[in-house]
């Protein structure tokens, strides 16, 4: 499962979409009121993200070793 691709991918297309819904006036967001709300979330979600998101240790010993050694 690789979390940490997807995760920046889908911040990304949300921010797209909420950002074209106010150019086009679909909707209405105090971005300023919204960041002091709700930016605990923001450190929740990346820290989930991380958690989720493999390590370098066990994507290592998930990978076969090029000098044919088996550990």
């Amino acid at each position: 499962m690789k979390l940490k691709g997807k995760f920046a991918a889908t911040v990304l297309v949300v921010v797209g979409v909420l950002a074209l819904g106010v150019n086009l006036g679909w909707f209405e967001i105090d971005i300023a009121r919204l960041l002091r709300t709700w930016w605990p979330l923001v450190l929740i979600a990346v820290g989930l993200a991380l958690y989720l998101t493999p390590g370098d240790e066990k994507m290592k010993a998930s990978r076969p070793r090029s000098d044919g050694d088996p550990r």
